[in-house]
């Protein structure tokens, strides 16, 4: 007998209230259950009571949800300094109405003393603050406090179900916070069991490095992210930072644009790269990998378009100084803005905060053209599959942006040319290879195209020199055959 078919019915999907915070709403699928409340469970230092504020803030200035911020740790006036560093200006948000902050204090003495322990007081003022504004978000910070004196298991579990099904029926998007347990998730081992959804907050350091992640554990009606993802506490509040665009539908230009060495052009059917595409120039120390990548600058600058040169290696005094030595002059580009340095050591700070700086960065100044140089100094920070995960989640930014990116990457002698260090080729869309080449007791650079997706390109090793009058691409390969220029 045939199985019949289940057929597939049209169902309402479960409300979301999104949470405005970068990264958060794109692995949720659209932000929290909207009336519903989640349970963020952390240890301390970990950012929980910073994403809660942020997730009421956000709905007072991008939703028109008001909020009500409950507190059992700290007053307003606390928590208004400690947020206003990010730019939040919660007496602002307050004065409009858009926010309220209520302590409540808890003295669990005096509960032990009298052994009498309700939770209407704390619903009536809670109800009071919700109606006064309209809140249609909430926060409790931290559900530890307030169920600190109960000792029994089933009056706590009882007692927690009571709060979570006031918060529905009260119909607000709730976030309650609590504190990691002793081999638990929660403190009580039982708020992840009453909760809809469940996001768990991690601080760690490996290596010397400091590191905050994100996992969502569950989240009843919905398809959500399952990985652990890195999220960072910066300057404007918090960013997750998961791959993006994962469906892999973001447009691609079919513009091209000049390296700036035109036999290169010529190698690549006389007309370069493409517009955002992803560029990788590999090679041993001296090769010329810098030299390369700046050309590629200083022609892009030239037609008036914007780059932003990221250098984990050298000043930008220094690449302005080197670099005039074969007749490129960045610096006229760099005093009309057209060209950024951001010149930064990888050991100083972990590979989220370089991605999140890249990201800001991008943001701000709007560039065309982007070059990391280069991107194997990550090693000093992150394992070889960190380093993936970063570099890949920057080239698919860059692609969903349509900016054309370049990076640069050391290789050794022993290294294969055909083998990224990092293991990105296969996001890569072009990959130039140059290489130290000695024959005769004489030293020459060698320069091949490894892969150019989409377009004709020349598959002979080619002698590249630095010379005073720039970059030069011998006309003839190293094998001592004329070159035919425009063909594969």
């Amino acid at each position: 007998m045939t199985p019949a078919k289940r057929k597939r019915q049209q169902v309402k999907l479960l409300p979301k209230s999104p949470t405005g915070i970068p990264g958060m709403d794109e692995i949720t699928g659209g932000g929290l259950p909207k009336g519903r409340p989640t349970l963020l469970a952390g240890g301390a230092g970990c950012g929980k009571t910073l994403f809660a504020m942020e997730f009421l803030v956000n709905g007072a200035l991008q939703y028109d949800e008001p909020g009500v911020f409950v507190a059992f740790e700290e007053n307003a006036e606390e928590l208004a300094q400690n947020v206003a560093s990010l730019g939040f200006d919660l007496k602002e948000l307050i004065k409009q109405k858009k926010l309220i902050i209520d302590y409540v204090r808890i003295e669990r003495s005096e509960i032990e003393e009298t052994g009498e322990y309700d939770l209407e007081g704390l619903f009536i003022r809670l109800g009071y603050a919700i109606d006064s504004i309209g809140a249609k978000r909430v926060t409790l910070d931290t559900i530890e406090v307030l169920f600190a004196a109960l000792p029994n298991q089933a009056i706590l579990r009882a007692e927690l179900h009571r709060l979570f099904r006031w918060l529905k029926d009260k119909g607000v998007t709730a976030i309650v916070t609590a504190e990691r347990g002793d081999g638990t998730m929660t403190r009580f081992g039982l708020e992840e069991y009453v909760a809809d959804c469940v996001i768990l907050l991690d601080h760690r350091v490996t290596d010397q490095t400091s590191t905050r992640r994100l996992r969502i554990v569950k989240y009843r009606g919905t398809l959500h992210g399952t990985n652990e993802y890195p999220f960072l506490i910066g300057k404007d509040g918090i960013s997750v930072l998961p791959i993006t665009s994962l469906s892999l539908d973001h447009k691609v230009p079919s513009g091209r644009v000049s390296t700036g060495v035109k036999e290169l052009d010529d190698m690549l059917g006389g007309k370069g790269f493409y517009l955002g595409s992803s560029i990788l120039i590999s090679g041993t120390a001296g090769t010329g990998k810098t030299s390369l990548a700046t050309a590629f600058v200083d022609a892009a600058c030239q037609r008036g378009e914007r780059c932003l040169y990221f250098a984990f290696e050298e000043s930008a005094s220094q690449i302005l100084r080197n670099m005039r030595s074969i007749s490129i002059d960045l610096e006229p580009h760099a005093k009309k803005g057209l060209l950024q340095f951001h010149v930064a050591r990888p050991t100083l700070y972990g590979l989220e905060m370089h991605l999140v700086t890249m990201y800001d960065l991008i943001k701000e100044h709007k560039p065309d053209i982007v070059v990391l140089d280069p991107i194997t100094d990550f090693f000093a920070v992150g394992s070889k599959a960190e380093v993936k995960a970063t570099v890949t989640r920057i080239i698919d930014f860059l692609k969903t942006n349509q900016i054309t990116a370049l990076f640069t990457s050391f290789t050794s002698e022993e290294d294969a040319p055909d083998q990224s260090v990092v293991g990105i080729s296969s996001l890569i869309d072009a990959w130039i290879s140059l290489r130290n080449l000695e024959s005769n007791g004489e030293r020459q650079r060698g320069l091949f195209i490894l892969k150019s997706r989409g377009m004709a390109h020349s598959n002979q090793i080619r002698s590249f020199h630095l010379t005073d009058d720039g970059i030069k691409i011998g006309a003839i390969d190293l094998a001592g055959r004329r070159t035919q220029l425009n063909q594969p």
